[in-house]
């Protein structure tokens, strides 16, 4: 039985969807009133609970041989830092506990690109670098970095674990709007678009999925994989949509020192509107910074191969224009 925490999330059921497809049995961790749009239809064991409370995962970890933890908030901005922290890092440590108690045969920790030291241009992003748990750049990068190091202690005290970095993800089964999901629907749609000068590697939530499956079976306990895509400037990240819906769409791209001016402006805008953050301090800091990943490590050992970025983007296109109505915006911190 494999145990998927934040089953519900973009990476989530796309991982349920193929442990599935492989005739696996699945047991999805579900939050008490939790939008389960995503699981719809799928053939999933559905369980309440929540990894702050350790009761929930007692009960969810019965009998389970795997457990894919996935489970955490995503934030752009400095806003309740405090819930990144209880979520992510104390989260995970509960979710590290009850495995153990479990006797779980495998753990295997979804981390982020971001959880890495962020090294200066020039030097290539690998699983050389240490997490970071004092990143400057923001509390999301912070927590994922300390969960991390949280699971690679896990390793002392005998439990499996393997961990994985993904970069921006991206893909199809996007039901809760991703950022970059948004960003993508924004592409497709005949407005202006408003861009900064940059870049950052993109990669297919499929592979990730799949990635996963592959750690899970052939991981080296303790060990980090980074599961990168490719590389793309942000305004042929634009042209790509543009190719696939074959729509011309305005778009402005902002220099950096007026982008870094603009940011403020925004978040406060974000704030008082309560409307979902889309141009911050971080994600412009995320896209200007050094972005030369590699998933060298991965494709030896476990056999990762990611799809082209052209590919990738034509069906999360055609998946949109399929299921827009059944996606829903959801609000990051």
């Amino acid at each position: 039985m494999n145990l998927v925490t934040g089953a519900a999330g973009h990476l989530g059921n796309v991982l349920v969807r193929e442990l599935l497809a492989r005739g696996e049995k699945v047991r999805a961790l579900i939050l008490p009133g939790e939008d389960t749009q995503s699981l719809e239809g799928l053939p999933v064991e559905r369980i309440e609970g929540n990894v702050l409370n350790t009761d929930s995962l007692r009960a969810a970890m019965r009998d389970v041989d795997v457990v894919f933890h996935l489970a955490a908030l995503v934030s752009i901005t400095e806003e309740k830092s405090y819930l990144l922290q209880a979520v992510n890092v104390d989260g995970t440590r509960n979710v590290i506990e009850a495995a153990k108690d479990a006797g779980v045969g495998k753990l295997v920790y979804t981390s982020s690109i971001h959880a890495l030291e962020r090294p200066p241009m020039g030097v290539s992003i690998t699983e050389k670098l240490a997490f970071d748990p004092h990143n400057p750049a923001g509390p999301y990068d912070r927590t994922k970095a300390q969960a991390s190091i949280l699971v690679q202690q896990a390793v002392q005290d005998g439990l499996n674990t393997s961990i994985l970095c993904p970069t921006g993800v991206t893909g199809p089964y996007d039901y809760r709007r991703s950022e970059i999901g948004e960003l993508i629907l924004s592409f497709m749609q005949k407005r202006v678009n408003f861009l900064v000068e940059g870049a950052f590697d993109f990669v297919d939530v499929r592979d990730v999925a799949l990635g996963q499956i592959l750690a899970r079976d052939l991981g080296q306990p303790g060990e980090t994989y980074i599961l990168g895509g490719e590389r793309v400037e942000l305004k042929l990240f634009h042209d790509l949509v543009q190719r696939v819906t074959g729509k011309e769409t305005a778009v402005i791209t902002f220099p950096l020192p007026v982008a870094l001016i603009v940011a403020p402006m925004a978040e406060l805008y974000y704030k008082i509107t309560k409307t979902r953050p889309r141009i911050t301090r971080y994600s412009i800091e995320t896209v200007i910074s050094n972005s030369d990943i590699r998933s060298d490590k991965a494709k030896a050992e476990l056999g990762y191969q990611p799809r082209s970025l052209v590919s990738s983007i034509a069906d999360t296109v055609r998946w949109w224009w399929d299921n827009l109505g059944l996606t829903k915006r959801s609000l990051r911190l």
